[in-house]
C-alpha cells in the first residue's frame, strides 16, 4: 500500500518591501561657479526623522531645497516613497515644507492659513474644514483657529506652519531651521512637540539645523555635512561617542585636542611617535573623560572654574597644555594643583579615527 502525503499548503507570498521614505542619489549643485552640494547620497526609512547638521555654507539648505523641488539639481535623483520626483515642481511632489520664517499670511486667520494649500487643490469646503480642524487639533491650536498670526506667540506660529504642512498629508515633511526664531527655552519645548507629532503621524522627515543640541535631541539619525558632503551619518549617541573624522569630533560636542608626537609618546609609546612623522596624528578627549585628582605637587593647575548649574567646567593647565574637564558638586577650585587622567582618548590619523587609548595619564 502506498501512502500518499498531502502537499503542504502554499504559503502566502510575502508582502513586498516598502520603498524607502526618501532616497537621494548623487545629488549635485553648483552655484556661482562653486560646488555647493557634491554627489550627496542619503536614504531615509519610512517614518524616520533625519537631521542635516553642519555649519553655515555646508550645503544643507541647498540640499533641502532640491529635495523640495524649489531648486533643480545639476545631477542626481530624488525619490519619495519609490517615486522619482527629480523633474517635478514642489506642488507636484508628495512633500510639504515648513519654512524658517513660517511664511504665514498676516491678513488671514490661522484657519485660512492652514487651509490655503487645500484651496489650491479645489477640495470641497466640507473636506477642507474637516482636514484643517484635524490638523489644528494635532498641533493643539483649535482655540486659535480664528486668530491672526500677529495675535499668537512665536511657538504657536511655528505650530500653525506645521499644521499647514501636515494638512496636506505629505509622504515627506521638510523642516528648514524650524526653531531658529524662538528663544532658547521655548525652542526646547517646541522641538519636543514637533518630535511627538512626527512620531505620532509616522511622517518621514528631513530637518535642517545648525544647532547640534537640537539635532541630537530629536533625530533618529543625524547627517553631519561639511563642504557639500556627508562626513558621517548615524544615531546621535553613536556620533557623539564615535566621531569618525576630526571634523565631526570638533563639530559635535566639546573636545580637547592634544598635540601629535608629544602625546603619542606619552600615550602610546615610541612606535606611535614614529608614525607621527609619516601621517598627520592627533588625539582627542571629551571634557567628561578628563579627570582631575588633587595632588600637592602635581603638574596640573586649575586656571578657572566655570559654573553651569548642576556641574562645573574646569579649565586646567597641564605643562602649558590647556584642557577642559567636567566636575560635579563643589569640586576643585581655581589654583588647586593635581594630576590629570584621561579616559577614552581617540586617536586620529590623517583626519580619520584610527583607534583609542584608555586610562592615559
Amino acid at each position: 500500500m502506498t501512502l500518499q502525503t498531502t502537499a503542504p499548503e502554499t504559503r502566502a507570498a510575502a508582502a513586498p518591501a516598502l520603498a524607502p521614505g526618501l532616497a537621494i542619489t548623487g545629488l549635485t549643485k553648483e552655484l556661482g561657479g562653486r560646488t555647493i552640494v557634491d554627489s550627496f547620497d542619503l536614504v531615509l526609512e519610512r517614518g524616520e526623522l533625519v537631521a542635516l547638521l553642519g555649519p553655515s555654507g555646508c550645503g544643507k539648505t541647498t540640499t533641502l531645497r532640491m529635495i523640495a523641488g524649489f531648486l533643480e539639481p545639476d545631477a542626481g535623483t530624488v525619490e519619495i516613497e519609490g517615486r522619482d520626483v527629480t523633474d517635478l515642481g514642489p506642488e507636484k511632489r508628495p512633500s510639504a515644507m515648513v519654512f524658517q520664517n513660517y511664511a504665514l499670511w498676516p491678513h488671514l486667520t490661522v484657519f485660512k492659513n492652514v487651509a490655503f494649500p487645500l484651496t489650491l487643490k479645489r477640495l470641497s469646503k466640507a473636506e477642507i474644514s474637516a482636514r484643517v480642524m484635524t490638523a489644528l487639533e494635532t498641533v493643539g491650536l483649535t482655540h486659535h483657529a480664528e486668530s491672526r498670526p500677529a495675535h499668537i506667540s512665536g511657538g504657536e506660529q511655528q505650530r500653525a506652519a506645521l499644521a499647514r504642512a501636515i494638512v496636506q498629508e505629505p509622504g515627506l515633511l521638510l523642516l528648514d531651521e524650524p526653531l531658529s526664531n524662538l528663544d532658547a527655552k521655548l525652542r526646547v519645548r517646541v522641538r519636543e512637540e514637533i518630535r511627538e507629532i512626527q512620531q505620532r503621524l509616522g511622517i518621514t522627515t528631513v530637518m535642517v539645523t545648525h544647532d547640534q543640541e537640537e539635532a541630537l535631541a530629536i533625530s533618529d539619525r543625524v547627517a553631519v555635512m561639511n563642504a557639500g558632503r556627508i562626513e558621517q551619518v548615524g544615531a546621535p549617541a553613536d556620533l557623539y561617542a564615535n566621531p569618525a573624522t576630526t571634523f565631526v569630533a570638533s563639530f559635535i560636542g566639546s573636545m580637547n585636542w592634544l598635540a601629535g608626537p608629544t602625546v603619542a609618546a606619552a600615550r602610546a609609546g615610541a612606535a606611535a611617535a614614529a608614525a607621527a612623522d609619516r601621517a598627520a596624528e592627533s588625539w582627542a578627549v571629551r571634557p567628561e573623560d578628563v579627570r582631575f585628582e588633587a595632588v600637592p605637587d602635581g603638574e596640573a593647575t586649575i586656571l578657572r572654574v566655570l559654573p553651569h548649574g548642576h556641574f562645573s567646567e574646569l579649565v586646567i593647565d597641564v605643562a602649558g597644555l590647556e584642557l577642559r574637564a567636567v566636575a560635579s558638586g563643589a569640586g576643585p577650585r581655581s589654583g588647586d594643583r593635581g594630576r590629570v587622567l584621561l579616559d577614552n582618548v581617540r586617536h586620529y590619523r590623517d583626519g580619520l579615527l584610527a583607534g583609542r587609548v584608555e586610562d592615559a595619564r
